[in-house]
């Protein structure tokens, strides 16, 4: 019993014509190597440079825990002044995370040390990109971005190891529902096909990404995150063409997580609970069609 993980297709350069006809098309992953090298950032972005930039700001941050149904999904277990957390993640393990606090904000001039792909798609979302920090062991929980974009993922002075699957495995990674995260009591690294017997043959993608390499990570894509030395990473986000994608992303970001905050809101537990066996059993039913 075995998870099925290939390669990510992996290039140095590549032409606008070759990247959409057999990537964004096809809604295919591909990591791009020197997609960075004409990036100020690529050598300038050092962790001691970021301390500088962003100054002494009190940052949330976030660890591998189970999330607490009582409690907003993206609450905080910690706060710490960024550049403390800068030199922990250089000097030790850690599984604390920073994903929702904007370094870029704090600092516009990091604006002009990067450059958006322009010259292999357009649709580009965000004004200021988000970037993510992680320490050695410290891992992002199986899940797909709820607004679809594409992810152009690039990562700095470390190395991650990355684990994707196509959107139509979903059920087979025990989706919870209402959300756009898998049940959080497998590990997707080792996991325990006994108890998760869905999980058996799923096909899947990974890598390890290095300093300056660029993941593209088409519409929906699940993905798993593992920081295998303290390191950094921005993502840059593009629409997807399809109407239907964006009118599916409008109603991730609306009417379904509002429905999901009323719900944990004023059930906690038991509305938790509830999704929990339903994701179990829709995965269940999945393997016996042998879907997808």
């Amino acid at each position: 019993m075995s998870l099925s993980l290939t390669p990510i297709d992996t290039v140095g350069h590549i032409t606008k014509e070759d990247f959409i006809n057999n990537y964004l098309k096809p809604r295919k992953p591909l990591i791009i190597r020197k997609a960075t090298q004409s990036w100020p950032a690529l050598q300038k972005w050092t962790f001691d440079y970021l301390k500088e930039a962003v100054g002494d700001k009190t940052v949330p941050l976030y660890n591998s825990s189970k999330a607490d149904p009582a409690k907003p999904i993206n609450a905080s277990a910690a706060e710490m002044k960024f550049g403390d957390y800068i030199d922990l993640i250089q000097t030790q393990p850690t599984d604390l995370r920073i994903f929702l606090f904007d370094p870029i904000k704090h600092a516009p001039k990091l604006l002009d040390d990067y450059r958006s792909p322009t010259d292999l798609m357009g649709g580009f979302l965000d004004k200021y990109p988000n970037m993510f920090f992680g320490g050695k062991g410290s891992v992002t929980f199986l899940h797909y971005d709820i607004d679809l974009a594409h992810i152009f993922h690039t990562h700095f002075n470390g190395r991650k190891h990355v684990i994707l699957f196509e959107n139509k495995w979903s059920e087979r990674l025990y989706k919870i529902p209402f959300a756009t995260y898998a049940l959080e009591d497998y590990d997707i690294e080792n996991p325990d096909f006994k108890k998760f017997p869905a999980l058996d043959g799923i096909e899947g993608q990974e890598a390890i990404l290095e300093h300056g390499d660029t993941l593209f990570m088409p519409t929906g894509y699940w993905h798993w995150m593992k920081y295998l030395d303290g390191s950094f990473s921005i993502s840059l986000r593009a629409w997807d063409s399809s109407w239907g994608i964006k009118a599916k992303s409008l109603y991730n970001l609306t009417i379904q997580r509002k429905f999901d905050d009323i719900m944990k809101k004023n059930f906690k537990t038991s509305y938790m609970n509830w999704k929990e066996k339903l994701a179990v059993k829709r995965a269940g039913k999945a393997l016996a069609a042998g879907k997808p």
